[in-house]
């Protein structure tokens, strides 16, 4: 029953089996235990467990690992999760950050955390999750940058090709150079005035309270371990597993 517990639902299967590489019909070789390979990495997704202490069912640790770093490399993971967020809902739009502990082996082994979206700050070695999430509380967009990197850096790239009526973000991203961005997109503006500001600019409150749906949404994303903690040492790979994560919660 445990086991179970980390992996897809026959229901899931049939909506993620046509979006993954390796069916009947790609070109090289098939992968006829697709299913059985992403279980493997739900598993240490889920339960944050280290890739060596994956149960052999799954398959010899180092062949589940290197596929699913083959994956990451290939997008193939961000295709899946792209094809999932087709069917949005994009009544108001709203964007923030988390910080994401980096465990010890994240800054580990070769090169240490340079150019791996790793920064120190007041909680030590940190990664910084930046998302872009629909109005049912669903994760559209994701940046990774190092922890001390500014909430609004990540708003250009999270917003770029968007469309929705109303963007909402907390006061971190009350700037002049966004706001004409969200104007530009015929958007207004959700956002609470900073306390720089001499002339605080009136929103929605009613609707501002919405916004707590964002919050609820990196709550539930933090219930995947390997999402709450950093373990993995290149960025790609930690991605990946935010990726996967983000594709549970619309598969749910």
């Amino acid at each position: 029953m445990a086991a179970k517990r980390y992996e897809l639902s026959d229901a899931q299967w049939v909506r993620i089996a046509p979006l993954l590489a390796g069916k009947v019909g790609d070109p090289g070789r098939s992968g006829g235990d697709n299913r059985l390979f992403v279980n493997g990495c739900l598993r240490v997704l889920r339960s944050g467990a280290h890739w060596h202490d994956l149960p052999e069912r799954y398959g010899k640790w180092k062949t589940v690992h290197r596929r699913f770093s083959r994956w990451c490399h290939a997008g193939v993971w961000e295709r899946v999760f792209e094809a999932l967020t087709k069917d949005r809902h994009n009544q108001y739009l709203m964007i923030d950050s988390t910080i994401v502990r980096a465990h010890q082996q994240a800054a580990c082994g070769k090169g240490g955390p340079r150019d791996q979206a790793l920064g120190r700050s007041r909680g030590g070695l940190t990664t910084k999750v930046h998302m872009l999430a629909d109005a049912l509380r669903r994760p559209l967009r994701f940046v990774i940058t190092p922890g001390q990197a500014h909430d609004i850096t990540a708003a250009p790239v999270l917003l770029d090709g968007q469309e929705g009526w109303a963007i909402m973000a907390d006061k971190a991203y009350d700037s002049k150079d966004l706001r004409d961005r969200i104007a530009g997109m015929d958007a207004l503006a959700l956002i609470p005035s900073s306390r720089s500001r001499k002339r605080p600019i009136p929103h929605d409150t009613a609707l501002y309270r919405h916004r707590n749906r964002i919050e609820r949404c990196f709550n539930r994303l933090k219930h995947f371990r390997r999402f709450a903690t950093r373990y993995d040492r290149r960025t790609v790979h930690f991605t990946g597993f935010v990726l996967l994560a983000a594709t549970m919660i619309w598969l749910r």
